[in-house]
């Protein structure tokens, strides 16, 4: 034996086959599979409390070494160290921001498609994939309203689809009105990732003021009438903002778009799922969109990370997002030209199978079970609206976009409601965030979790007073 702890190591590892890291280990796998299950029991899954992040780097100071640890250890610091300090936006008791709602079965599948490495790039190596995939694509668009030929693909999120449809938009108003400086119009109330689009495409956005909140067709017929600049492409519309859940007026919106041959693109992240609702109605004119984005992530019941983007002329995203160089023509060269890679209709190359969760979800689940839990949440938000009227000291700032409630705490202002904040975390009762409502600080809640119960808002109510 060597004293020299290098040449000591460079022994050992000499001894071990250098595929020992893709063996499988019983040890390893009972872990996993053992917490795998732990964590699909919770029925009221905890929110947990996130802390700073020094206690955190010193706990798992030194993990990563030359020698690695045992599975349990790891394992346990995840659970005590990482997992708690991460908050669970799958909890029915999350009101803040945008929550998350996986079923156990799209959970369950998550981690099939996981283990199985699958991808779901192209035709040419992933074909079960995007036939299922392409299964529930269809669907959403059959909700829309969207045409047979229309198509996509699943993105990691919100912010990447809008980027990927409006990069097409962008493209195709450049080759229609023969002019490379463009401009995309949208409402002041559009999501964050729309202005974020537009610098990362050098497009001036054409910021349109907006009725109560609501972009309509007057308002943006009068804003194009009265424009003078770069031609106009380009207008987004918003399927239930995030802030208060409002729907555009998309079949006024839609009917200037088609006047004056403009691209309609509609960011349902949060709110396309109210088409499985009774609040279908205020889609329409959803079906004349040139693209359609929403986030199954969110309101769809899936995991972590998915948003799917709808076109309705695929072939012109593939004109703008397929990737050329030789070592990817084998991609390209398919019998079937009508089956359009999912690489290229976004801004992605590689890509996860991140579809199929959903996919098996809803083929365990049936359609049915979606509507259900859809229109619970959304009934849920009118009790909790009642509720809120009938609770002194609180006022219900408006009638509830969707399923977002906004309201105000009388004499309160940002700290008192940040204090709430906090103080309800501490005690796992609630996550519920303020926000901003023309310009003062109020109290929101944005509902999801078919398991949120009205008992639960209730108590977060009760602390007012």
């Amino acid at each position: 034996m060597t004293d020299d702890p290098y040449l000591a190591l460079h022994a050992v590892t000499e001894t071990r086959p250098p595929d020992r890291m893709h063996r499988y280990d019983p040890h390893l796998a009972g872990l996993v599979l053992e917490y795998v299950r732990t964590r699909l029991s919770f029925t009221d899954t905890p929110l947990d409390h996130p802390s700073g992040p020094e206690p955190i780097e010193e706990a798992l100071d030194g993990f990563i070494d030359q020698y690695g640890r045992d599975p349990r250890e790891v394992l346990d610091a995840y659970v005590h160290h990482i997992a708690a300090n991460v908050l669970s936006t799958d909890s029915p008791r999350f009101f803040g921001f945008i929550p998350a709602a996986p079923t156990k079965a799209s959970l369950l599948f998550d981690t099939v498609v996981s283990i199985a490495s699958l991808q779901g790039c192209s035709w040419l190596e992933a074909s079960g994939a995007i036939v299922a995939e392409n299964q529930v694509l269809r669907w959403i668009a059959d909700l829309a309203g969207m045409p047979a030929g229309t198509g996509g693909t699943f993105v990691s999120g919100g912010s990447a689809a809008n980027l990927s449809a409006l990069a097409v938009a962008r493209e195709i108003g450049r080759r229609r009105f023969g002019v490379r400086e463009v401009r995309i119009a949208c409402s002041d109330e559009a999501h964050s990732s729309v202005a974020n689009a537009c610098r990362i495409l050098d497009v001036e956005p054409f910021v349109i003021p907006t009725d109560d909140h609501r972009l309509t067709g007057a308002r943006l017929r009068e804003a194009l009438d009265g424009y003078d600049g770069p031609p106009v492409v380009a207008v987004v519309a918003t399927a239930g903002t995030t802030n208060a859940g409002i729907v555009d007026d998309l079949d006024g919106i839609s009917a200037v778009c088609r006047e004056r041959n403009l691209w309609l693109h509609v960011d349902g992240a949060y709110g396309g799922a109210a088409l499985l609702s009774d609040q279908a109605w205020r889609f329409k004119g959803l079906e004349h969109a040139d693209s359609f984005i929403t986030d199954p992530h969110k309101w769809w019941f899936a995991p972590f990370d998915c948003a799917a983007v709808l076109y309705r002329d695929p072939d012109q995203a593939a004109s703008v997002h397929t990737q050329h160089a030789s070592y990817l023509d084998p991609l390209h060269q398919s019998d079937h030209p009508v089956y359009w890679n999912p690489t290229d209709l976004a801004h992605h190359l590689s890509r996860r199978a991140r579809g199929l969760p959903l996919w098996f979800s809803l083929a365990v689940h049936g359609t049915d079970a979606y509507r259900a839990a859809v229109q619970h949440v959304l009934d849920l938000t009118q009790e909790v609206a009642a509720l809120i009227e009938e609770t002194p000291h609180v006022e219900l700032i408006r009638e509830p976009g969707l399923s977002v409630v906004l309201w105000r705490r009388t004499g309160w202002g940002r700290d008192e409601y940040l204090a709430l904040q906090d103080r309800l975390l501490a005690e796992q009762v609630a996550f519920a965030t303020p926000t901003v409502w023309e310009g003062e600080v109020v109290g929101r809640f944005a509902l999801l979790h078919p398991s949120t119960t009205l008992d639960m808002v209730r108590t977060v109510l009760d602390a007012l007073r």
